[in-house]
């Protein structure tokens, strides 16, 4: 997926990705914090910049991830939204963890990666190490639409299920 630079972020930060996310892919600066650093990777899963995904992956958390398995089926997802539920930091122990939602479509069925990843502070970088994945449940017909549209759910990305 291309984006022109003054398009809104795909991480929900409601700024233009030139100012938000492309610093970070471009390697012209590195999060200074867990959750730019989760937003920038939801931003490249999104952006299918799958190399950016892999050299902020904690190399001893890898296990075998590649950037060919990370585009294997990728132009069949869309993603429509991330949701950040609660950020932790601990600079003494150098490590962090960040629980989110980041919704997708894929095969006209909508589901979300729910995790609590963990996160680690090595050579004045943070990395992703691994998660804990929980069940996402479907927003109900009259909340607020996963990709904050500010719409409904029933009048936004509900539409776009199978």
């Amino acid at each position: 997926m291309k984006i022109e630079v003054q398009s809104p972020c795909p991480c929900g930060l409601a700024k233009q990705y030139q100012y938000c996310c492309q610093p970070y892919h471009l390697k012209i600066q590195s999060a200074d914090n867990v959750e730019s650093l989760m937003r920038s990777r939801y931003c490249a899963f999104a952006l299918q910049q799958f190399e950016y995904l892999i050299e902020t992956h904690h190399p001893q958390f890898l296990n075998g991830l590649t950037i060919n398995l990370l585009a294997q089926g990728a132009d069949d997802t869309q993603w429509l939204g991330l949701d950040v539920e609660q950020t932790t930091e601990n600079y003494n122990a150098q490590t962090g963890t960040v629980t989110f939602k980041a919704w997708y479509l894929n095969g006209g069925e909508i589901d979300a990666i729910y995790e609590c990843s963990q996160f680690q502070y090595l050579d004045g970088k943070w990395y992703y190490t691994n998660g804990t994945q929980k069940v996402a449940q479907l927003p109900k017909r009259n909340d607020k639409c996963i990709c904050h549209s500010g719409k409904k759910f029933k009048a936004c990305c509900m539409k776009k299920m199978a």
